[in-house]
């Protein structure tokens, strides 16, 4: 403040008093300088950082009566209205939960059992239709207007097929999901998806697959987030691989592989118009690519990260493990989100010269936190873990509930497995 002060002070002086020209062999002619106006502005970077730092508890579910870990969130695409209106949440008791988004208040529940249940997905064109890929070997389609618990479409995959990864493209056309290694195969499954919106009760046999271009479990499948075409698969062999699934076959279909050297975790698009890839792995590394330049001479790899937790400093506190990232349009700039066994949360800033850390979230969760979703319309922050709860932060917020909840850390029903990654299988 005193050096602001001062520096004002001066600035004072050097646009109201005179000023001495010497020019002209030195006859002295006085002139006033002209007014000089100095606006400081935040950038958009600045600005969203800022947001992220402020970010408050403003909602808790209630607890439920089965206690689960929270393994995967999703909100619904806004239809009518600029708001999303339904949260849905994928357990570690093979159960689906709905909730309003803005109360959280629990709106009703699906069972997959036998099957466990791998993701969750609203449909992009119709807010009341969710999807989760199922260990039984199928994709199921629930809509959240019905009565019914029974899931109102099936997509069936292969009998040998256990999925564990899935997503659903921009137009809401294809379902993809990752399977399993099976004895030596891993697929990517494919379904038309047309007709989702009108979610006749029947089970749809996949449209084909790709079984080259994996040779171990499929974690991860993300589709482009404006190209309906393009997808990217992750998997514990350590590719990151992303298809153009309008060409013919799967060996014209793979763009580019990238690998992480390590089992991955997380996959994701970012940078300007989506052309980076991204990729978190389970011993917490982190790797970005820039595909648009495999046809040119520079080096498509951003940031290759061995250990995050050694690379971000958080005073004070430590950093255990990575959750996800997101990229942020409006600031073009790339989040990742990690955390610590005791539920602190750290926002973590991504550049090609390293991360560094954001702000972090205290008080809210009491164990790991398993998963998240940012609404970047109100740059909202919902995140779920082991203990059980679900949140709603929002900047600036003021949580009218009582204090942190104590420790509700509960014994999980599905433990994930992750191998080790052979560097040299491929």
């Amino acid at each position: 403040d005193v050096i602001a002060g001062f520096l004002y002070a001066i600035l004072i002086l050097v646009v109201f008093h005179p000023v001495v020209d010497l020019i002209d062999n030195f006859n002295l002619t006085y002139k006033y300088a002209p007014l000089i106006i100095i606006k400081f502005e935040m950038t958009a970077v600045e600005k969203i950082e800022e947001q992220l730092a402020s970010l408050r508890i403003a909602k808790r579910s209630k607890l439920s009566e089965e206690p689960a870990y929270l393994l995967d969130i999703d909100v619904s695409k806004p239809a009518q209205s600029e708001n999303s209106c339904f949260v849905a949440v994928s357990c570690s008791n093979k159960s689906i939960r709905v909730y309003n988004r803005e109360t959280l208040n629990f709106l009703r529940e699906y069972s997959s059992h036998p099957g466990i249940l791998n993701g969750v997905r609203f449909a992009h064109a119709c807010d009341s239709i969710v999807f989760s890929a199922c260990s039984d070997g199928t994709v199921k389609c629930w809509d959240i207007r019905l009565a019914t618990q029974k899931a109102v479409q099936i997509f069936s995959g292969y009998p040998s097929n256990v999925f564990i990864s899935f997503d659903i493209n921009r137009n809401d056309l294809i379902i993809c999901a990752g399977t399993e290694k099976i004895e030596k195969d891993a697929f990517l499954v494919f379904w038309d998806a047309r007709g989702i919106t009108n979610c006749a009760s029947a089970t749809k046999e996949p449209l084909g697959v790709y079984s080259e271009s994996h040779n171990d479990d499929i974690t991860k499948i993300c589709f482009h987030p404006i190209e309906p075409n393009l997808v990217v698969s992750g998997s514990t062999d350590g590719l990151v691989n992303a298809f153009d699934i309008n060409k013919d076959n799967e060996d014209d279909a793979l763009i580019s592989t990238c690998n992480s050297d390590s089992s991955v975790s997380f996959i994701g698009w970012s940078g300007k118009d989506y052309k980076q890839v991204y990729c978190m792995t389970h011993d917490e590394g982190f790797c970005w690519w820039d595909i648009a330049q495999l046809d040119t001479e520079e080096p498509i790899t951003l940031l290759h990260v061995l250990d995050v937790r050694d690379a971000v400093c958080v005073e004070n506190d430590s950093l255990h493990y990575l959750v996800g990232g997101l990229y942020h349009e409006k600031a073009d700039k790339l989040f990742l989100l990690g955390g610590t066994s005791t539920g602190n949360i750290h926002l973590i800033s991504c550049g090609t010269d390293g991360l560094s850390l954001v702000g972090s979230l205290c008080g809210g969760h009491s164990a790991t936190i398993r998963s998240f979703c940012w609404n970047l319309t109100d740059e909202s922050l919902l995140t779920g873990g082991e203990d059980a709860q679900l949140l709603l932060w929002k900047p600036g917020a003021v949580e009218r509930s009582l204090a942190r909840k104590a420790s509700m850390k509960i014994a999980s029903s599905v433990q994930k497995r992750v191998r080790v990654h052979n560097s040299s299988s491929k």
